[in-house]
């Protein structure tokens, strides 16, 4: 029974590959509205998963247990006007409240500056421009979980005593010593003289942007060669996990009695911590896969009913045939899986088609643009299979009506 039903399953698949080569033209046109929806599903997924990658790097970065303090924080959402006006209203960080959260915090077990610009280094004959110049004081490195692959991270006498010392990045390590032990090295950055005594670990790149392409110097030695005015930004770690929430409420409260805020003024500083960032981006997935959803609906409706009126005009053409087969034997259940399989073929070679475009896509898109596009397996699963569903349930109808033709009213209309 199982080898003459696997049989009949094969001459259908048989049948309905002769078809779509027989009508190619007719076939491609058939299939656009699946083509279209598979398409779009892949590479909706696969932008996520890319911003995903993303997202987790940064969190990574930051721990389950961190959090950071900016003049502006804007998550989620783009609102011009609420950016104009925090620019307005917000003042730069100083290195004086930073001191004093320093001092007056119960609830941090870590809390350090940070600061940055875009900078120039060069060694000998060798430069790399757009590199990120970072100014750190000595414990940001426990903080944001930075791993050295040589050397050592910088100290807290380096940061007293500003001195030229620099940790490099691992792109700037390739560049400039490929071949030889950095530590110890002189470079030129931003026109001085930096000894290198650390290199951190490979961290790739995200959004196309390498995240090794960077020199970490102390941060007073930074705000000897370029102020403190502008730019200080404050990276934090909570005691534990679990009182996260009270240190961040801990320096908003610190920061506002500094500020002399009033009560029921919004804050004019900005918090933020790895649970901000990941529930902001579920909120903006959210919005997107539901966007993509619907419009893959329609393409697949679209898709579905057109599959459906092609299979009613095949079955219309094979009539005849259908009367030869019912005549020589073939059940009504035959009849039935050959048409459903058909359609079936028909809408998962539509999938198979939308999903060597999405792919096609996502590698330009990827190598030519600074968009992390990443294709995922299940995504490829599940545009196939949804596909094939689409094929097989606007099959149903054409099938039955073939299957349901009395063999000699069929065997009488024309070939």
């Amino acid at each position: 029974m199982a080898s003459s039903t696997n049989a009949s399953f094969a001459e259908a698949a048989r049948v309905a590959f002769r078809s779509l080569r027989a009508s190619k033209l007719r076939s491609f046109l058939t299939l656009l509205g699946i083509i279209l929806a598979t398409t779009t599903l892949i590479a909706v997924m696969s932008v996520i998963r890319g911003m995903d990658d993303y997202i987790a790097n940064t969190v990574a970065d930051m721990g389950v247990d961190g959090f950071r303090v900016r003049r502006m924080v804007m998550i989620g959402q783009w609102d011009p006007k609420k950016f104009l006006e925090m620019q307005r209203k917000n003042p730069q960080l100083t290195r004086e409240e930073f001191a004093f959260v320093k001092r007056e915090s119960k609830l941090l077990r870590e809390v350090g500056m940070e600061i940055s610009r875009q900078g120039v280094t060069t060694f000998g004959s060798e430069r790399v421009d757009g590199i990120e110049l970072r100014g750190v004081s000595s414990n940001v490195g426990i903080i944001t979980n930075t791993q050295i692959a040589q050397g050592r991270f910088l100290s807290e006498s380096d940061d007293s005593r500003h001195t030229l010392s620099a940790v490099i990045g691992h792109e700037i390590k390739e560049r400039f010593f490929p071949a030889v032990d950095p530590i110890g090295k002189t470079i030129q950055v931003s026109g001085r003289p930096f000894t290198v005594v650390g290199v951190a670990k490979e961290q790739g790149s995200v959004f196309g942007q390498s995240r090794d392409r960077f020199v970490i110097i102390p941060a007073e030695t930074y705000f000897k060669m370029f102020g403190s005015r502008t730019g200080i930004g404050y990276a934090a770690l909570a005691m534990d996990r679990n009182h996260l929430e009270q240190a961040q409420d801990e320096v908003r409260s610190l920061l506002r009695a500094w500020r002399h805020v009033r009560p029921g003024e919004d804050d004019n500083f900005g918090i933020f911590s790895s649970d901000s960032l990941v529930a902001a981006w579920d909120r903006m997935t959210g919005a997107i896969a539901a966007t993509a959803v619907a419009i893959v609906s329609v393409f697949m409706v679209v898709g579905g009913v057109v599959i459906m009126n092609i299979m009613l005009a095949v079955v219309s053409e094979r009539t005849h045939e259908i009367g030869i087969r019912k005549s020589v034997g073939a059940r009504r259940r035959d009849i039935l899986n050959q048409f459903l399989v058909e359609s079936s073929v028909l809408s998962a070679m539509g999938g198979l088609v939308g999903v060597a475009i999405a792919w096609v896509v996502a590698v330009v898109v990827r190598n030519t643009t600074s968009v992390p596009m990443a294709v995922p397996l299940s995504a490829v699963v599940i545009s196939v299979g949804l596909s094939t569903m689409v094929g097989l349930f606007f099959g149903i109808y054409p099938a039955r009506q073939a299957s349901m033709l009395d063999p000699i009213e069929a065997l009488r209309a024309d070939k």
